[in-house]
């Protein structure tokens, strides 16, 4: 996996990830523009925000200072791991 640690490559990245949520969410809008439609995107997006930083920063400072996530596979094996030796 290549590993990005130029800053320019960086920005790029979160600019084009901006871009693809801005124009996906236009996209959804404008093929239902209701008030509902606009509120349950943005209540999607704001959910997935928070569950993203539950699994990178709450569960890495506050559950289990040890481990490092790299991802959300890593989050689920995690878990998966941590539910096996409950068993």
């Amino acid at each position: 996996m290549w590993n990005f640690t130029n800053p320019k490559w960086i920005t790029t990245k979160a600019i084009l990830f901006l871009f693809l949520g801005l124009l996906s969410g236009a996209l959804l809008i404008f093929e239902h523009p209701t008030p509902k439609v606009a509120l349950l995107l943005m209540l999607a997006v704001w959910s997935f925000c928070r569950c993203y930083y539950f699994a990178f920063y709450v569960i890495e400072h506050y559950v289990d200072s040890s481990y490092r996530f790299s991802g959300l596979l890593s989050v689920a094996r995690y878990f998966s791991a941590k539910r096996t030796a409950m068993k």
